[in-house]
């Protein structure tokens, strides 16, 4: 096997096993201890790749962002150039981030209060810049293809898009939150602002 290949079924299997984990257990109780075990990796094995699970955590938090993104150029290249079919990409995210369970939204808050960790705090600068860059990519390809009004101000709109995300994802883990404005009311508000005047942004 390859090192390359090697170094990705490791990674996979680090990611997998932690994923599970706090998916039973949560986040502050897991130990490197706890993902050897699991996931019958040895120690040596582990830390060639990484020093802490904080690390692990942060690929964790990383994956569906990169996931939502390869999903949206996905639909952009392969479907009919309509603003419908890539938005759905989105919102299946945008839904998931109203989901206490979710295992992104649990890492998230976790590591939002390890930021006095330097590497947490590069991680989670990283992991937002990277949100508003890729929300920026997908409007303006959206423009490109002539379904996302030239009037946007991409930059502006990525982050605002960013921030009001974040907030659907803090709320998720504050307990019997009764809310009024929830994660399909946010796809139909951001629809609206790139696609004006058609219900939910839907065109084409």
């Amino acid at each position: 096997m390859k090192q390359e290949e090697r170094r990705q079924q490791t990674i996979r299997r680090l990611m997998d096993t932690t994923k599970e984990l706090i998916r039973e257990n949560g986040c502050h109780s897991i130990t490197m201890k706890d993902i050897m075990g699991k996931s019958g990796l040895s120690k040596g094995a582990i830390f060639h790749y990484v020093k802490s699970k904080n690390e692990i955590f942060v690929w964790v938090l990383q994956e569906r962002l990169e996931a939502t993104n390869v999903n949206f150029m996905n639909a952009v290249e392969h479907g009919r150039q309509t603003f419908n079919e890539p938005m759905q990409q989105i919102k299946e995210s945008i839904i998931a981030y109203e989901n206490p369970h979710d295992v992104t939204n649990k890492v998230l808050l976790y590591l939002l209060g390890k930021e006095d960790d330097p590497l947490v705090a590069e991680a989670l600068k990283q992991y937002y810049d990277r949100s508003v860059h890729l929300s920026k990519l997908w409007i303006e390809t959206g423009q490109r293809h002539g379904v996302i009004t030239e009037t946007v101000d991409a930059e502006k709109t990525a982050d605002m898009f960013t921030l009001m995300t974040f907030g659907l994802r803090i709320r998720s883990g504050i307990p019997r939150v009764q809310s009024a404005f929830k994660a399909q009311d946010l796809t139909t508000f951001i629809g609206g602002i790139l696609n004006p005047g058609t219900e939910d942004g839907k065109k084409g």
